[in-house]
């Protein structure tokens, strides 16, 4: 064995610069959002494009450092031990998504028991100036606006929402179909089934769009409406990230990469998008369905 041959299980990994770099675009990012939702360096507030710059540059460390993996692996620097260490990370990785959207959730139920403390307990309502508040803290009946308070039109959840809950049930079992072929070696049915899994994910995303324009309240008028444009936008990203996560594998897939018994990228990816399933069926059952069977107080919109 040559002197500089590895002896051992384990990827000592080389100096790299993405860790840092990737640490001043979370810094851009934040203060882009800071800069978009209150102004900074002279930056007025609602300037959309505050964050892009931020947005960008994680975007190209990301792109470089995922690179950098994939380079790792066909270099035969991911040994079996290795490849366990990823997977823990991968599982801790979900574990902290999870906890994310507990913290969503756990605000959407506050907001919806206990919405009446918030406008009996912290506004002085003889104050004329704070009297919309108490509409604004109404679960979900009345939202405010420039000519004061409205009634709230929630979703039917039968019919968008309940499309898009098909597409991504439709989506889970595509992704399986596409890894159970790379297992047994077939290649063709797996790019068939990820090529549907991340159109799937395109026509969620586009359904979500048009959803967001058809919407009858703001995410500023009421808390209702707050909690619903966080929980559902942040799964929305959620999806995005997995189409393109799922798209990177098709690409690999289709240059000659990945084999059945190596393909730990795929793997996460699958993963990652079943995670965004059993989110969405959470969203569905209580940002949905709850308002409009628990609370009809709105009629409801296509």
């Amino acid at each position: 064995m040559a002197d500089g041959a590895v002896k051992h299980d384990y990827h000592l990994v080389k100096p790299s610069p993405w860790p840092l770099l990737g640490s001043i675009g979370i810094l851009m990012l934040a203060l882009g959002g800071v800069a978009y939702m209150k102004g900074l360096f002279g930056i007025e507030k609602g300037t959309i494009w505050a964050p892009l710059p931020g947005f960008l540059f994680i975007v190209w460390v990301l792109t470089g450092w995922w690179g950098d993996v994939i380079k790792e692996s066909r270099g035969g620097d991911h040994k079996e031990v290795v490849q366990i260490s990823l997977r823990y990370g991968m599982v801790l990785f979900i574990a902290s998504e999870v906890m994310f959207f507990v913290a969503w959730f756990w605000g959407f139920f506050e907001m919806a028991i206990f919405h009446d403390l918030r406008a009996s307990g912290h506004y002085d309502l003889a104050n004329p100036d704070l009297e919309a508040l108490k509409g604004w803290a109404t679960w979900p009946i009345t939202q405010i606006t420039a000519e004061g308070p409205e009634q709230i039109h929630t979703f039917d959840p039968f019919h968008l929402p309940l499309i898009n809950t098909l597409i991504l049930l439709l989506s889970g079992t595509t992704v399986t179909w596409a890894h159970h072929a790379l297992q047994v070696g077939d290649r063709n049915s797996a790019k068939w089934g990820l090529l549907l899994t991340v159109l799937l994910g395109l026509s969620f995303t586009a359904l979500q769009v048009v959803e967001y324009g058809e919407a009858g309240f703001s995410y500023d008028g009421s808390l209702y409406g707050s909690a619903f444009f966080m929980a559902t936008g942040f799964h929305g990203a959620h999806v995005v990230i997995g189409t393109i996560f799922l798209a990177v594998c098709l690409f690999r897939l289709m240059a000659g990469g990945m084999k059945p018994d190596k393909h730990l990228g795929f793997e996460f990816a699958a993963w990652y998008w079943h995670f965004v399933d059993v989110v969405w069926l959470f969203l569905f059952a209580f940002v949905y369905v709850a308002p409009h069977v628990i609370w009809p107080g709105g009629a409801a919109v296509h």
